[in-house]
């Protein structure tokens, strides 16, 4: 049957074009990509923007899949979602109508020209680790438990969306 399944954990966020509807259709397209399964997603969570804040707040979540994409592939796809959703690379941190951030892949450190995981910034992010420990409350994270992550980052303004 081949290799098993590798376990990614993505970073979804919007803050242009309806963004709570711009992530929930990114988490049903997850389902649809090739070679993997989503096992899980968070709730929505409004945020600051990081960055500039001449812009909207952001809607954010975070899906785990279990894949047979290599990371590479699964970054490539990820992008051609950001794409289908009318993504502009304007300027950094600057509003989108989607981000799809490969946060984790498997136990597996990337660092290339195109990919780095574990996200470079994963361990300060709020709106990362909150969702993230809401599907993977065990987990550790570059050899601590996410628990004291959460705890140095505090919860950075972040509001839990209600289920609609």
């Amino acid at each position: 049957m081949g290799a098993p399944p590798q376990l990614a954990y993505i970073g979804l966020g919007s803050n242009l074009e309806s963004p709570i509807e711009q992530v929930r259709e990114a988490l049903n397209e997850l389902v649809m990509l090739p070679l993997s399964r989503r096992v899980a997603a968070s709730s929505l969570y409004a945020s600051r923007p990081v960055g500039p804040q001449d812009q909207p707040d952001f809607i954010n979540a975070v899906a785990a899949l279990e894949t047979h994409l290599s990371p590479l592939a699964l970054l490539d796809q990820l992008q051609a979602l950001e794409q289908q959703h009318r993504r502009r690379r304007q300027r950094h941190w600057g509003p989108r109508t989607l981000d799809l951030d490969l946060l984790l892949y498997a136990n597996d450190h990337i660092d290339s020209p195109r990919l780095r995981v574990p996200h470079p910034q994963i361990t300060a992010r709020a709106f990362v680790l909150l969702p993230l420990a809401e599907i993977a409350p065990s987990l550790d994270l570059l050899q601590q438990p996410l628990s004291a992550w959460l705890e140095r980052v505090q919860n950075q303004g972040l509001e839990r969306l209600p289920n609609a």
